[in-house]
């Protein structure tokens, strides 16, 4: 079974809504024996396709996220590059890449966030995107920084924001101590700490690049 042919099984079983569809089926199932339920399943077209269906569509997808900012990046980068710049080094891939930062050209050091910002509690979010801000602001060069982002709205909003650092490196303890060594009381929010570099790191909605319409 290809690809195609999955998501159109899978397509054709949610319908308009998934929700509906499984409400419906939660009252139409209650009451039904061995055989009805078999019925059930067949006039509905639940077999082994749709489950295969769905286990292909979810292996596929299983690194989505990956292709998302490997095509992110590499897709921004003819609007993103200056006349003169060319890139140096590109991290695409998941984990500890070995490379400093998501890209790197003779006249930017740069991180991409491919993320939708949806504006409510987000702190796993937001400690991810002060990491990376953390360690742009922290490298030592004369090249220009950006971190990039979708939409500038709720990243600005956190880093304007008070929440503690002790709560946005609870998971990275070797960064809250560098911090606390360096600032001291000087920095115990979020705000601080942005306030000290927000003229060093540049925070960019990356959309303007890749011309994304989701």
């Amino acid at each position: 079974m290809s690809i195609n042919q999955a998501i159109k099984g899978i397509e054709g079983f949610k319908g308009e809504s998934l929700t509906d569809v499984l409400a419906a089926f939660e009252n139409d199932i209650v009451g039904l024996d061995s055989n009805n339920s078999n019925k059930f399943c067949e006039s509905n077209a639940i077999n082994k396709g749709l489950l295969n269906s769905a286990l292909i569509v979810k292996q596929a997808s299983s690194q989505i996220d990956v292709i998302i900012h490997a095509s992110g990046i590499l897709y921004s980068l003819p609007r993103l590059l200056e006349k003169g710049e060319f890139v140096e080094s590109v991290s695409l891939g998941a984990g500890n890449t070995g490379k400093k930062f998501d890209l790197e050209t003779n006249l930017r050091v740069a991180e991409f966030k491919f993320i939708d910002w949806q504006g409510g509690a987000e702190s796993i979010r937001q400690n991810g995107i002060f990491k990376d801000f953390y360690e742009l602001a922290e490298y030592e060069t004369t090249k220009e920084k950006f971190l990039y982002v979708v939409g500038t709205t709720y990243p600005l909003k956190f880093f304007n924001g008070g929440r503690a650092m002790t709560s946005i490196l609870s998971k990275q303890p070797k960064i809250l101590k560098a911090i606390n060594d360096k600032y001291g009381a000087r920095v115990k929010v979020a705000r601080d700490y942005y306030e000290l570099y927000k003229n060093e790191v540049s925070i960019c909605d990356v959309k303007q690049y890749t011309g994304r319409d989701v």
